[in-house]
């Protein structure tokens, strides 16, 4: 701690996806990095619980900790703190319909983010240098046509 303020914040964030296999990235207000639904873990809260506090605060979608299968836990820099970093528990929502999900509280845009592209938005560091190449990497494999 320096000066009574944690140079890491500890986060839990969701990765939710459309029907097309979209990832949903969201866009607080006054910044300008695009990152996933979530938020800073509360003080007796778990990272799962707190996953479904900020999906529910910044999108409007309930979910249940049950759903959510746990990504990974990655540390990376804060995208919009200088100096800060984040200490994040990211979990997979696979499955969940985060179709109607809509902005709310401080994000101020989502957008639709497919994995088989080159994004095209600015992405948070946490999420370009560790959500999507975990996402990749644990994609169920396509099956072969003509089988």
């Amino acid at each position: 701690m320096t000066g009574g303020i944690d140079a890491v914040f500890r986060i839990a964030a969701v990765c939710l996806f459309d029907s097309a296999g979209a990832l949903l990235v969201v866009r607080k207000r006054g910044t300008a990095a695009f990152m996933l639904p979530g938020g800073k873990i509360e003080r007796g809260e778990t990272p799962r619980a707190a996953a479904c506090r900020e999906v529910r605060e910044e999108i409007g979608c309930r979910l249940s900790p049950r759903t959510l299968r746990r990504l990974g836990v990655f540390d990376a820099p804060a995208a919009n703190e200088a100096g800060r970093a984040i200490h994040a528990h990211v979990f997979d929502g696979r499955g969940i319909d985060a179709a109607f999900a809509r902005p709310d509280a401080e994000i101020a845009s989502q957008h639709w983010l497919r994995l088989d592209r080159a994004p095209d938005v600015f992405l948070a560091p946490l999420l370009r240098d560790h959500v999507i190449p975990a996402l990749v990497s644990t994609a169920p494999a396509s099956k072969p046509t003509g089988q």
